[in-house]
């Protein structure tokens, strides 16, 4: 009758999991998509002195050469950007990242990340001043260029005179990666003082396509008084309050998406006021106003800010942050295992950059961690091998105390505190393996030196699923199968291989137990087949490793193979 019960169980349990976690992993461990694409729409800046939001008025969306043909502009040329600078309000609306492309396709277009307002992929970040009895420039003043092109080598200057005595001017230069510095300068040549503040603002249509989850922060955030801030998400500001707001000396604000960064970083001697927030329809801003300060007559003042557009490449990041930005590889969603994510990209990182083959580099992660955890494993089978000395022992217990489980519980733990024996000590190695797993899960999903990295034959992306469904014949039947049964070749491989290393284990003594484990391999093959194909590389690796591995512990624990083969 109880192993009935145990049979009804275990299948009820693994039917729960196989149909349930295709809305778990939607929610909580989402896959790779095959392309990233910002979207947007017709906008225009907030007012970034805390007012209410206004965006213009709905304008007919037009095609984005149009649009760039429109107004008057300076070209951008890096080696890692393109794109050029409106001068018509100042703003830096066309920024395209030709090392990236947004599919794995060789005809696929490069990553375009800004676009103008009026364009459906409305993106852009600008800097500008506010002040009381002053006119400042706004978003229809028109600029003056100091010459056509920003480049690494040849930094642009913006003027702009309101007529009235005060000159504004924007000194616009950039570095070799994604970095742009905005030295924000107004001349006052007046008869008397004027009270100016400086702003900077990103300005986005529409929230990204990425999906905002536990596990990865997509939305607004930033780094205010040394601490970073996941806490904004866009649903947040959509159910109110509509705005938040955050004063810091030092730190950055901005956008983030899963692979891509727009972020303001303030002079990070200067105090600030930053806000994230939420216009009209689906726009969203976050921007910062630094202190007014009053400039006499004849004089000038001169404040530097910046913003990075680009890649969230981790060296680069890194290289900002000992350059002064604080926390700024925060900008990627590392979470609670930040302190073993990092070691564990850095040696896999190293691996590919030596190999040259992504899918090589994570097998060989795989036999270094293995081989560290050699020692645990040589601890496990000791421990597994005198579980079994002692089994007689504990199943006259069993017989004996069958009627008085508390009694039972007692005799146990008394047997294995005699015999110098830890039940829990075969756990140990699974306990140790679960934060590898995760750690490298992270790795794969988050950095985007891992995006579309190729392996063998048909394995194009090991950041995405296995494209290639058993159910459909790999392709050949039209139709692509459901989440929960597209099971790729790579999680058949990953089930047969469990399959095995479970085979090589002792025989469990409890029912439950031996049918929890049967049916183990074949719910993680459901499981596992929509995650990113490099994890299934790993975790087959592994299995091969950990049978090899248990074949040679066995020879040197005689007494844990015949009970194997009992």
């Amino acid at each position: 009758m109880d192993d009935k019960k145990n049979i009804i169980l275990a299948v009820l349990l693994t039917a729960a999991i196989l149909f349930g976690w295709p809305y778990v992993a939607k929610h909580f461990f989402p896959a790779s998509p095959p392309a990233t694409k910002i979207e947007g729409g017709k906008t225009t800046p907030l007012t970034p002195s805390g007012s209410a939001p206004a965006a213009e008025g709905p304008a007919a969306i037009r095609d984005l050469a149009l649009v760039l043909k429109d107004s008057p502009r300076v070209a951008i040329r890096t080696p890692k950007i393109t794109g050029s600078i409106n001068l018509k309000g100042a703003r830096i609306d066309d920024i395209v990242l030709p090392t990236y492309k947004e599919t794995i396709a060789k005809d696929s277009a490069a990553i375009r990340l800004y676009s103008p307002s009026g364009t459906k992929d409305a993106y852009f970040a600008g800097f500008g001043w506010q002040g009381e009895g002053v006119k400042t420039p706004d978003n229809n003043a028109v600029w003056t260029a100091s010459a056509k092109e920003l480049t690494p080598t040849s930094p642009v200057t913006l003027t702009w005179n309101n007529g009235a005595g005060q000159t504004f001017e924007i000194r616009y230069a950039i570095d070799e990666n994604y970095m742009i510095t905005a030295q924000q300068k107004v001349s006052n040549s007046g008869t008397g003082a004027v009270g100016i503040k400086s702003y900077g603002y990103v300005s986005r249509a529409h929230p990204s396509v990425d999906p905002d989850t536990w596990t990865i922060h997509v939305g607004p955030m930033g780094v205010f008084n040394g601490a970073a801030n996941y806490d904004v998400n866009y649903k947040d500001l959509a159910k109110g309050p509509s705005s938040q707001s955050f004063q810091s000396t030092g730190g950055w604000i901005g956008f983030t998406d899963k692979y891509w960064l727009s972020a303001l970083v303030p002079d990070q001697k200067a105090a600030f006021n930053a806000q994230m927030r939420k216009g009209d329809g689906t726009q969203y801003q976050t921007d910062f106003a630094l202190a007014p300060i009053m400039i006499a007559p004849g004089k000038a003042v001169t404040q530097t800010n910046r913003l990075f557009v680009g890649a969230k490449e981790v060296k680069t990041l890194q290289a900002y942050e000992r350059a002064g930005v604080p926390l700024f590889d925060r900008a990627i969603d590392w979470g609670w295992f930040y302190w073993f994510e990092q070691p564990i990209f850095a040696l896999l990182h190293w691996l590919f950059t030596v190999i040259g083959n992504f899918g090589v580099a994570i097998i060989c992660l795989t036999f270094v961690v293995r081989g560290l955890m050699f020692p645990v494993a040589q601890r496990q089978f000791a421990s597994m091998a005198a579980m079994r000395a002692v089994q007689p022992k504990m199943k006259a217990l069993q017989e004996k105390h069958k009627d008085d489980k508390q009694k039972l519980q007692q005799e146990m733990m008394e047997l294995y505190k005699k015999e110098k024996v830890n039940p829990l000590a075969g756990c140990l190695p699974i306990f140790i393996q679960i934060p590898i797993f995760f750690a490298l899960y992270k790795v794969l999903q988050l950095t985007i030196e891992m995006r579309h990295q190729p392996f063998v034959l048909w394995i194009k992306d090991l950041s995405a699923p296995d494209p290639l469904h058993i159910v459909n014949l790999f392709g050949l039947l039209p139709f692509t199968p459901p989440a929960f049964l597209g099971i790729g070749l790579l999680a058949l491989l990953l089930g047969i291989s469990m399959y095995f290393q479970f085979k090589l284990n002792p025989a469990q003594m409890d029912p439950m137990q031996q049918q929890v484990f049967a049916i183990m391999p074949w719910m993680m093959m459901f499981i596992m087949a929509p995650f990113a194909a490099g994890l299934l590389v790993y975790w087959i690796t592994n299995n091969c490793l950990s049978m090899l591995q248990q074949w040679f512990l066995y020879k040197r624990h005689p007494q844990l193979s015949a009970a194997t083969a009992k």
